[in-house]
């Protein structure tokens, strides 16, 4: 083929479609830098400087020209970049940003953010900067006489209005890494482009919030893991701002950052400090947030005394870099304080004195319910969150949770059966001692029984759906959802993987996590704990997980299944924890999944499979119930908007489950209120005043 008919040679018609779809998503995007482009060539700003030029001064932005009467600026300046770099960098980042804005918030949505964002910060900025001017910060003084061009503020806006569509975890990723870039490069930048940046951010977070978030709302964290990572992150954050401005000085917001004497020191220490004790915290251990949260206090209070020191005499302060990380200290403060119920999992030491000694708990417990079997929640005392209390003879275990001064045992006690009276006793024994309220929290009917011989009250609180194996067949009409399940999945492509999560590839692992957390992002409280497990604990690797996975690698669903052991080691059966759906996927993916995980057990020789029991749900009414049923069951209805336990129940009932009680003990009407509070913390550590306010105000 020659030249000339290589070049009328038609584009391929799914170049054209997607360019067409492009145009008619992001007319708005394509439009700004077409007109961009357009000037950059007329000016010749695509390969030369601008501020050189004798009418740059009637077209740039800031607070001179607006002293001279040139009121267009804040306008003329958005189309221009000051050099060819900025030129392409800008051309990139609106392309991404605001286009990527226009194609989920529309045209006319987006145009707003981006002339309304532009506008303000750049007024705004200049109307402070010649309010500041004159005074004591020389920043102010600098600023004043600035003139810029650019439209990365529109971009950046556009990005923080957008935001508010997504899901988690992304939302608040997108978010975070947002806030971080504008906060960091206005402290120790100071810019007039960073101060722009950071004050149409701020306008648009919240509007963003108001005017465009559906599905979620709220900037908090919903689950540990976004505020274990998110803490983690904003310790290296530290660490690099301070690395990075101590040998690149720059003339800040808060003075120049070379001019300091002694940083280097305190460098160090931050550095050495977070090297210590940021993995740690990833993970959750309570020491790592007691030393993370005492040494960013001290720092901030430091900071503020010498502050006022410097402002009543002549004393030096160490200046912007010290000033600047106290500020970063003071939001991860905030941060740990406000997420501090995602860093409860306790240093695990070893045991000291018994037949356990020097032995580490979580392994010792392990071994006594392999060693003496437990009931279909018995594993979950393995998770990180427990504390533990031993017999001195090594063969009875006890785990735990300490909220409000209650001690909220989970499920039964491990050890012998015909000690039990016995471990019962011992253990109240030290609760009272120490002067703490003990209870027992989602235990079998035996031991409520053996309790209640023993002089305790209790209360049944959930029902135990348990799926006999051997007899297990889907036929009939009662299974007709099932198989229908079951045979859709197989038209569509998908298949059923059981697998051990911890060694999946980090794609299969990766939406694992992102599916996770948007179910948890669409709920109105934060993610549940204590008896509901996540994906850290999925990742045990003695736990099972099943997968629903089509023919491209997408997993449309999630289960973990924790193992339930008979006395002697042995695997009797499998209880259910995590069961998540991608919303967008398969719809039927849970039906699926856990009846081709019924059937995988079942061919393996286990005898039952646990659907576990929803908290605060069960099939009994409370026409005649005692005045802590009526409770639980008003609780059990306020929190139904949020989680849908009595909805959960209702699904499991298509599996033709027979049920088992699930009761909480107690000794005292009067312990009520505080195992009421404490319950409330062990489920739900992050809920704030304000959420458990709606969460009482709901409709029954």
């Amino acid at each position: 083929m020659d030249d000339d008919a290589a070049a009328t040679t038609p584009a391929p018609p799914g170049a054209l479609a997607t360019a067409a779809t492009v145009l008619r998503r992001v007319p708005f995007t394509v439009g700004f830098l077409v007109l961009v482009i357009l000037l950059g060539l007329a000016t010749g700003g695509l390969w030369r400087r601008l501020d050189a030029r004798s009418w740059f001064p009637d077209i740039a932005y800031g607070w001179p020209p607006l002293t001279e009467g040139k009121w267009w600026t804040p306008v003329s300046g958005w189309f221009f970049g000051l050099t060819p770099f900025q030129y392409a960098v800008m051309t990139v980042l609106f392309a991404l940003a605001v286009g990527w804005a226009e194609w989920r918030l529309g045209t006319a949505r987006t145009a707003l953010v981006c002339v309304s964002a532009q506008l303000i910060g750049v007024l705004v900025a200049s109307t402070l900067v010649g309010v500041l001017q004159h005074t004591h910060l020389g920043w102010a003084d600098r600023l004043a006489e600035v003139r810029d061009v650019g439209f990365t503020t529109a971009a950046l806006a556009a990005i923080a209005a957008a935001s508010a569509t997504l899901r988690s975890p992304w939302r608040l990723r997108v978010r975070a890494v947002l806030a971080a870039h504008v906060s960091i490069t206005f402290l120790f930048e100071s810019t007039f482009a960073d101060l722009t940046h950071l004050i149409a951010v701020a306008l648009w977070f919240p509007l963003g919030e108001k005017l465009f978030s559906t599905t979620e709302h709220g900037f908090w964290p919903r689950t540990r893991r976004e505020v274990r990572m998110l803490a983690f992150i904003g310790l290296l954050l530290i660490a690099a701002v301070s690395v990075l401005v101590y040998f690149f000085p720059t003339d800040s917001l808060l003075g120049p950052t070379g001019e300091e004497r002694g940083s280097l020191w305190s460098t160090i220490v931050t550095v050495a400090v977070i090297a210590v004790i940021a993995d740690q915290l990833r993970k959750g251990r309570r020491w790592a947030w007691w030393i993370a949260i005492g040494y960013g206090t001290v720092h901030v209070v430091l900071t503020l005394v010498l502050l006022g020191v410097a402002m009543g005499t002549d004393y030096a302060t160490t200046g912007a870099v010290t000033v600047g990380t106290a500020l970063l200290w003071a939001g991860e403060v905030a941060l740990l304080y406000g997420g501090r119920g995602a860093f409860r999992v306790p240093n695990r030491r070893k045991i000291t004195g018994g037949a356990l000694s020097g032995t580490e708990p979580g392994a010792a417990a392990r071994a006594l319910l392999a060693r003496f079997g437990g009931s279909t929640m018995s594993w979950m005392i393995t998770w990180p969150e427990n504390k533990y209390w031993f017999a001195a003879d090594g063969e009875r275990c006890v785990a735990y949770q300490r909220h409000a001064g209650t001690v909220i045992v989970l499920t039964d006690p491990v050890g012998p059966p015909d000690l039990l009276p016995d471990t019962l006793a011992r253990f109240t024994d030290r609760c009272e001692a120490d002067g703490l309220v003990p209870c027992l929290f989602s235990t079998t009917g035996a031991v409520a029984e053996l309790a209640g011989e023993l002089g305790w009250r209790s209360a049944q609180i959930a029902e135990d759906t348990i799926v006999d194996l051997p007899q297990l067949e889907f036929k009939g009409k009662p299974w007709q959802d099932i198989r229908s399940a079951i045979n859709k999945a197989n038209k569509e492509g998908i298949s059923f993987r059981m697998v051990h999560l911890a060694e999946e590839p980090f794609a299969v692992l990766a939406q694992v996590r992102a599916i996770s957390e948007e179910w948890v992002g669409e709920k109105g409280l934060p993610e549940m704990g204590f008896t509901l497990g996540g994906v850290e604990e999925a990742l045990d690797p003695e736990v099972r997980v099943g997968l629903a996975i089509d023919t491209d690698g997408s997993v449309h669903g999630v289960t973990s299944w924790l193992p339930v052991y008979a006395a002697g080691g042995e695997i009797r059966g499998w209880t259910l924890d995590v069961m998540r759906r991608r919303p967008d996927g398969f719809r039927p993916v849970i039906e699926f999944l856990i009846a081709s995980a019924c059937q995988t057990f079942k061919e393996e020789g286990a005898e039952i499979v646990s659907l576990s029991g929803a908290p605060l749900a069960r099939s009994a009414g409370t026409d005649d119930a005692e005045p802590i049923d009526r409770l639980l069951e008003g609780l059990g209805a306020a929190m139904e908007p949020y989680y849908g336990f009595r909805s959960l129940h209702t699904f499991k009932a298509k599996f033709q489950p027979r049920h088992e009680p699930v009761f909480l003990c107690y000794r005292d009407e009067a312990d009520l209120p505080r195992i009421g509070i404490a319950l409330t913390k062990a489920y739900l550590p992050e809920v704030s005043a304000k959420d458990l306010m709606a969460l009482s105000a709901a409709p029954r």
